[in-house]
């Protein structure tokens, strides 16, 4: 029971570190290496001074559902965290971690809402950067898509997890 409460912890932990790292860095669609664009910004790599020159996204309103959802995932999944390490220590014996499973698998879906709201409408989103034949999904977009499966299984497991002493 120790190693799966370790494990559940841990795979809480690395879920919330890759969902703050896919709603805040610079990478969900790239152009060949040089420029790319992120929930917040379009970044480009100016050779000359080597560095990367940002400006403000374009809002659209599926570009705000994005980030809001995104968002949402991770207050979810951080105030799941947060439960769970105040159930820890003042729950009874024996009792479960609903509520930590319930905010876990929430943190899930709102991530998977947005990965597909981006993967769709991915041209509305971009519509004022470069040609996306040129580009590609970058590596944060990929990371919020492995948070998915990562989330609702470890809120499957909150909610099947029964408190021991």
């Amino acid at each position: 029971m120790a190693y799966l409460l370790m494990f559940v912890t841990l795979l809480h932990l690395i879920t919330l570190a890759m969902l703050f790292i896919a709603t805040m860095e610079k990478s969900w669609w790239v152009w060949d290496g040089m420029e790319n664009s992120d929930l917040w910004y379009n970044c480009r790599f100016d050779n000359f001074t080597e560095t990367w020159l940002c400006a403000s996204s374009k809002e659209t309103d599926w570009l705000q559902a994005v980030q809001v959802l995104m968002v949402l995932s991770v207050v979810f999944s951080s105030v799941s965290f947060l439960v769970f390490l105040g159930q820890l220590f003042t729950m009874s014996k024996g009792g479960l971690f609903y509520f930590t499973g319930l905010c876990q698998v929430f943190a899930g879906l709102t991530a998977f809402s947005a990965a597909v709201i981006y993967s769709l409408h991915n041209k509305e989103i971009l519509q004022d950067s470069r040609e996306l034949t040129s580009g590609h999904f970058g590596y944060c977009f990929i990371l919020a898509w492995v948070c998915v499966p990562l989330l609702l299984c470890s809120g499957v497991i909150y909610i099947h997890l029964r408190k021991k002493d």
